[in-house]
């Protein structure tokens, strides 16, 4: 794997919808050029569908280095159809959680962040799959679908990270328990089979919903789901849960089951939608797995957070 250094040719793609994206893109990108990156190509989108006509078509003008400015979803987005190759990725936190860059240590000011990206290091991290489809940090069904619904683009732009809080309370307040079966292919864990649920996630990355903890011990190069499952509760216990998400320790909870693994299949009753980094991306019965080192991404000379091992299997 090349060092920055040596990136020859580099592409920017930033999504302009984000919350910072249209004010940024433009400074970004002088930022960039200023500190040396070799920027050959500027792709501003406004869509989803823009965003993956931009990609693939950087992808096929042979770039070293794609930076992707936007929020979790669109460097998910990336980052999927980047897995496998040797392009690296480099992240623009412009969204309004940038859950990724948290759990990698980029910093969230766009100056910063260019800085990381011409001198930064590279290290490789693990990509979730949900029935195929990507995502880096968490995938969850339940009361986390009801507020991504409450997250309108308006309540974003004006309530920034605080956002979050009022859609949760207010999916809370209309969520129904349902039921859920956790099996697993590879055979390390029972199955389980639980009632009245309130959520069930699978963390790939450390962090997700603006900064809660995934688990103490999650990483997103430790090859490893993190799976939890809170149930159904009093308030007085759902209210005791929500303090404890910023630091992880919620997993040791009475009315939550937490373990590891590979591989997990999920079914629900009834029929569920799956949020994948903020967007909803797939329906239960859905089958989640780790792409180990599928991303080589730019990350702060000084993290911690990955390193790199270079590809492997699975």
């Amino acid at each position: 794997m090349m060092a920055p250094k040596q990136v020859r040719s580099a592409a920017v793609v930033i999504n302009a919808a984000s919350r910072r994206g249209a004010a940024a893109s433009q400074l970004a990108v002088d930022a960039m050029k200023k500190s040396g990156v070799p920027v050959r190509s500027v792709h501003p989108v406004t869509s989803g569908a823009g965003l993956f006509d931009a990609l693939r078509q950087v992808i096929s003008e042979g770039h070293d280095l794609v930076v992707v400015g936007g929020g979790d979803g669109t460097v998910t987005s990336a980052a999927g159809l980047l897995a496998g190759t040797d392009v690296i990725l480099g992240v623009l936190p412009l969204g309004t959680a940038n859950d990724l860059a948290r759990t990698l240590e980029i910093p969230s000011g766009v100056p910063e962040a260019c800085a990381v990206i011409a001198d930064g290091k590279v290290v490789d991290i693990d990509l979730g799959r949900a029935n195929g489809e990507p995502f880096l940090n968490v995938a969850s069904v339940g009361l986390s679908v009801g507020v991504t619904e409450a997250l309108s683009p308006r309540l974003k732009r004006h309530m920034g990270p605080l956002a979050y809080g009022i859609a949760t309370i207010r999916a809370y307040t209309r969520h129904r328990p349902f039921r859920a079966r956790l099996e697993f292919p590879d055979g390390d864990h029972e199955p389980m089979d639980l009632d009245h649920v309130l959520q069930v996630a699978v963390g790939n990355g450390k962090h997700y919903g603006g900064g809660n903890m995934v688990a103490p011990m999650a990483g997103i190069d430790d090859h490893t789901l993190d799976v939890y499952a809170i149930l159904a509760a009093p308030l007085k216990e759902h209210v005791k849960i929500a303090r404890l998400l910023k630091d992880g320790s919620f997993i040791d909870h009475d009315r939550v089951h937490h373990l590891a693994t590979r591989k997990v299949r999920l079914v629900t009753e009834p029929p569920m939608s799956v949020n994948l980094d903020g967007e909803i991306a797939a329906v239960t019965p859905t089958e989640f797995s780790v792409q180990r080192n599928a991303v080589h991404v730019m990350v702060p000379q000084g993290s911690n957070s990955a390193s790199f091992d270079g590809p492997m299997r699975g």
